[in-house]
């Protein structure tokens, strides 16, 4: 063999292993919280947005980063206050080698209006219609039933799904053998043990790196750590505060954190018949807190001060609102100058199973205030049971967690702050009955903004008027997000703000 046959040997042997590094054969993931559904559309919650993430596609997309990027619309507009115009991919197939097509997309938001099937009724109720741009089936227009200026920002977690085989499929089917576009394509799925993907070597982005992904369903801590801890899982899902120290003092572990996207707060029914109708009250609540404490102490460390219910990706969040001061002195005269003077009685309602130590969080709540003569009762319950009474707003205080799906912060206030009206659906989780005019038109303002520079302010001027004037929650904190690494393994991951286990982003090999 010649010098020149002999170094191309070489140059292919190197290239193939440099090919070779940038591939992982299989990655296991051990979830606190399985996913419920197949369907991209029947359940909402993180969890199972989570898993479909990695088999469905939206419009739009998220990185790694929480910036919204093209997804299967390779760009957009908002061409009225009612009107949003997408670009559509081409050449985009689903798992099952049908083509994308605008169909798709008017038959996925006709889906979400189906009760028997979509926990997204109010994303699907928005949309008025989807039809193609003067007959291009590649630029279509999503109509609103009213104006909507956070539309587009939601559309990363609007799965499309493929309209001719979900249609001759039976429910049953669809919700147990997901077909989507994305970069994975499912195998099985055992429920209450693992559910199995394979890439999607024909994906439009390219072939996903990692080739083969096992989520494992370990709800239980102790059982999640061990599995780690034994190499049988590859990542895991939310340390327990309980069990952190143990994770970190692991040499074949890496643990990672980030501050997480939820903010928690005290909520307040602020009719007038409440002591907290009076702004002087619920500013006098707040400085009786001690957040810093309840970090340290409650906490153990792993939570980090809010001021806004908004986390920093949020459209709307407001670097410049800070926290009032903790002065239980202050919250004594502000107290008495409300009528007040001897404090009042007030019942702190919160789970005891829903958020890392979220009962314990309400104990110490209510040891504070009594510091500055509020005597709470605190009443924690399965979340079962609380979520429910806070739904049909029967609190007083209550102790809550919040981050914005679709990373805007007007949406949530058109969700915890605007005056409740079931029918336009405004205040749906505004359990305490906060009714004010200014925020109200604010909130309703917002929408009708096509200027994105100017909703941005807008959204941040509400933001601060609801928190730093009007007082209408009280934050404490962001909690923080956790997460083991089997370093033998030797996968690099990077989480996502929301929590999502979308392999193509969290995993570089």
């Amino acid at each position: 063999m010649g010098k020149i046959g002999l170094l191309l040997m070489i140059f292919g042997l190197l290239l193939g292993m440099i090919v070779g590094a940038q591939t992982v054969d299989k990655v296991v993931i051990g979830l606190s919280a399985p996913p419920r559904t197949m369907d991209p559309h029947g359940s909402d919650a993180d969890s199972n947005l989570s898993i479909m993430s990695n088999i469905f596609e939206g419009l739009a997309r998220r990185d790694v980063n929480g910036n919204l990027l093209p997804g299967l619309a390779v760009s957009w507009e908002r061409v009225d206050p009612y009107t949003w115009r997408f670009y559509l991919r081409k050449g985009v197939k689903f798992h099952n080698g049908n083509d994308f097509t605008w169909e798709d997309v008017a038959f996925t938001f006709q889906r979400l209006k189906d009760p028997g099937v979509s926990e997204f009724l109010a994303t699907g109720n928005l949309v008025k219609s989807v039809k193609p741009v003067d007959g291009n089936p590649w630029i279509i227009d999503i109509v609103t039933t009213r104006p909507v200026a956070w539309f587009v920002q939601n559309m990363h977690q609007i799965f499309i799904m493929d309209k001719e085989s979900t249609e001759v499929r039976s429910q049953g089917e669809v919700a147990s053998h997901p077909i989507g576009t994305g970069p994975y394509k499912f195998v099985e799925w055992i429920r209450g043990d693992h559910l199995t993907l394979v890439a999607n070597e024909d994906y439009w982005g390219g072939p996903p790196p990692v080739k083969k992904v096992i989520f494992k369903e370990i709800v239980d801590s102790f059982t999640r750590l061990a599995a780690i801890e034994t190499g049988t899982v590859d990542i895991i899902q939310d340390i327990p505060l309980e069990l952190f120290d143990r994770a970190k003092a692991n040499p074949n572990l890496l643990i990672v954190t980030r501050p997480a996207r939820r903010g928690m707060f005290l909520g307040m029914k602020q009719t007038s018949d409440y002591p907290m109708h009076d702004v002087r009250v619920r500013k006098a609540i707040y400085m009786a807190i001690n957040v810093q404490e309840l970090i340290d102490k409650v906490m153990f460390g792993h939570a980090s001060p809010a001021a806004q219910i908004a986390d920093p990706p949020t459209v709307g969040y407001n670097p410049e609102i800070k926290r009032l001061p903790y002065d239980p002195e202050e919250a004594k005269r502000l107290l008495a100058e409300a009528g007040y003077p001897d404090g009042f009685s007030v019942t702190l309602k919160a789970p005891t199973d829903r958020y890392p130590r979220d009962e314990e969080t309400a104990e110490a709540i209510a040891k504070q205030l009594a510091k500055v003569g509020i005597k709470v009762t605190v009443d924690a319950k399965p979340k079962a049971i609380y979520f429910p009474e806070v739904t049909h707003h029967d609190v007083e205080l209550y102790y809550l967690g919040w981050f914005d799906g679709a990373y805007s912060a007007m949406r949530t206030f058109t969700k915890l702050v605007h005056s409740y009206d079931e029918e336009a659906g405004f205040g749906l989780f505004n359990a305490g009955d906060i009714s004010d005019k200014l925020l109200d038109y604010l909130i309703e303002q917002s929408d009708t903004i096509v200027d994105p520079e100017l909703y941005v302010e807008w959204s941040q001027m509400t933001n601060r008027i609801a928190f730093e004037w009007k007082v209408v929650y009280i934050p404490l904190f962001y909690l923080e997000d956790s997460y083991a690494v089997y370093k033998p393994s030797g996968i690099k991951f990077t989480p996502r703000p929301d929590t999502w286990m979308t392999i193509v982003d969290v995993i570089q090999p």
